[in-house]
């Protein structure tokens, strides 16, 4: 596929560098108006650049615009992205446009059909904003994990557990887990150990210090957590630090939560806090610096059973949720846009964090990855990914046992979908049309994953 990425900031810049390490899947040509961006680029990863507005006709025509599958706008200015996505569609013809908006006044719009008119021929919005809050909000269904991920349509949740001695199974073999708890629908689909990450065979064992993936049943979550050593948390009480776009989403998200979350939100803005008071229906809203120790005191932070960190400053996240944990807080999340900051979490007792970026990332992939691809979930840095995908009847794998499905060896299996049942796979599982399954492949076999699926050119 002939894709064209126009900006080179965190989101493009990170898709051209997780395309590129896939040689020969795809060509990709990244634009910038900073030349010395698109050298650093093109040096480090093989693609190509062009320095040059992305609006400009001419400027996509260099990039290969004519014959490009796909432009993806990820600019800094929603203006200049839909007009990529204008000229690309108008003058090129660009068989996808994908564009990465922000604005919320675009959103509304765009959310009530007026981006499906051909006034505005964008075939995909990416907003960070709302990609970020669902990120967040679904780190509270196990407040335990440090990373976490839907997918079959919401019946299966990814999650990442770091196993410590209070942990029951370790030393035990892979295959001899699915025996003991064989009613549970749960894969362990990868495991870091140090630096390294690693899908592992049935006779594996995990041991202390291990970082784990695992694919579960969303109704099994809390049995498969205390599984692996870790206490299911209720949230009741939560906190959310950043009352910006990012914040108020999480917030109005809480408030329809059928759990009835006791919900309060704390703004150092007065003008923003009176705007997020006015937007929210039953959450309380405090004015005042979230690092203040009087004002987590006054929002009973002794008392939550989450606080979410979410301020545009990743410094202010990471010391409020060090001092909210301090003080009692039983679960604490991260906003980190700064990757370089992601290696202070977990020594610093923050149970979690979402990354914008890495959010973003994986929610374009899904419209990058070829044949019936529904969900894309990019695991570490680029290490990984976890691909939702479905069987037709012209897949490479329809019809045939998982255990003679050919799947790649650095790739598994998750769980399932089948009709209305989400099951864990067995070797003589029978791979039907219309089946939808999670497959865990590590950066090599992406590729391969994507085959079994992949039916003629529809890389829709």
């Amino acid at each position: 596929m002939k894709i064209i990425i126009c900006g080179a900031g965190q989101v493009g810049g990170q898709i051209a560098r997780h395309l590129a390490r896939e040689e020969g899947a795809n060509r990709v040509t990244i634009i910038d108006t900073d030349p010395a961006v698109v050298r650093r680029i093109t040096e480090a990863f093989d693609v190509g650049g062009v320095a040059g507005f992305a609006s400009h006709p001419e400027v996509l025509e260099q990039a290969g615009a004519r014959d490009a599958d796909m432009v993806i706008a990820a600019t800094q200015s929603d203006e200049v992205n839909m007009v990529i996505c204008e000229i690309a569609h108008s003058i090129f013809e660009v068989p996808r446009k994908i564009a990465r908006l922000r604005s919320q006044a675009y959103l509304t719009a765009i959310y009530s059909d007026l981006y499906r008119t051909d006034a505005l021929p964008i075939d995909v919005v990416i907003s960070p904003e709302y990609a970020v809050a669902d990120a967040v909000v679904q780190r509270l269904t196990a407040p335990a994990a440090f990373d976490i991920g839907g997918f079959l349509d919401g019946g299966a949740q990814l999650i990442g557990v770091s196993l410590d001695q209070a942990c029951a199974v370790l030393n035990t073999p892979l295959r001899q887990l699915s025996e003991l708890f064989s009613t549970l629908r749960v894969v362990v689909v990868g495991v870091r150990r140090g630096e390294r990450l690693f899908v592992p065979d049935p006779n594996d064992q995990l041991f202390g210090g291990d970082q784990i993936y695992v694919i579960a049943a969303t109704p099994d979550v809390a049995r498969v957590m205390e599984v692996f050593g870790k206490a299911h948390i209720e949230v009741a009480r939560a906190i959310v630090l950043g009352g910006g776009n990012i914040g108020l989403n999480v917030a109005q998200k809480l408030e329809a939560d059928p759990r009835r979350i006791r919900l309060k939100v704390i703004e150092r803005n007065r003008a923003r806090a009176e705007a997020v008071a006015d937007a929210l229906r039953r959450t309380v809203v405090l004015n005042g610096d979230g690092l203040d120790i009087d004002l987590l005191a006054e929002a009973q932070v002794e008392h939550v059973d989450a606080l979410l960190a979410l301020t545009d400053d990743d410094k202010t996240n990471i010391l409020a949720c060090v001092r909210a944990k301090t003080e009692g807080a039983k679960m604490v999340v991260a906003l980190v846009n700064d990757p370089s900051l992601i290696s202070l979490i977990a020594p610093m007792g923050i149970d979690a964090y979402v990354n914008p970026r890495a959010t973003t990332v994986s929610s374009i992939l899904r419209y990058v990855r070829h044949g019936r691809v529904r969900s894309v979930y990019s695991i570490g840095d680029a290490e990984a990914e976890v691909i939702e995908a479905q069987v037709l009847s012209t897949s490479a794998i329809a019809g045939k046992l998982v255990r003679e499905a050919d799947i790649p060896d650095h790739a598994r299996i998750g769980l399932i979908r089948k009709g209305d049942k989400v099951i864990a796979p067995r070797g003589d599982t029978r791979l039907g049309d219309g089946d939808v399954l999670t497959i865990f492949a590590m950066r090599d076999a992406i590729i391969e994953v994507e085959r079994l699926f992949q039916v003629g050119l529809d890389f829709f």
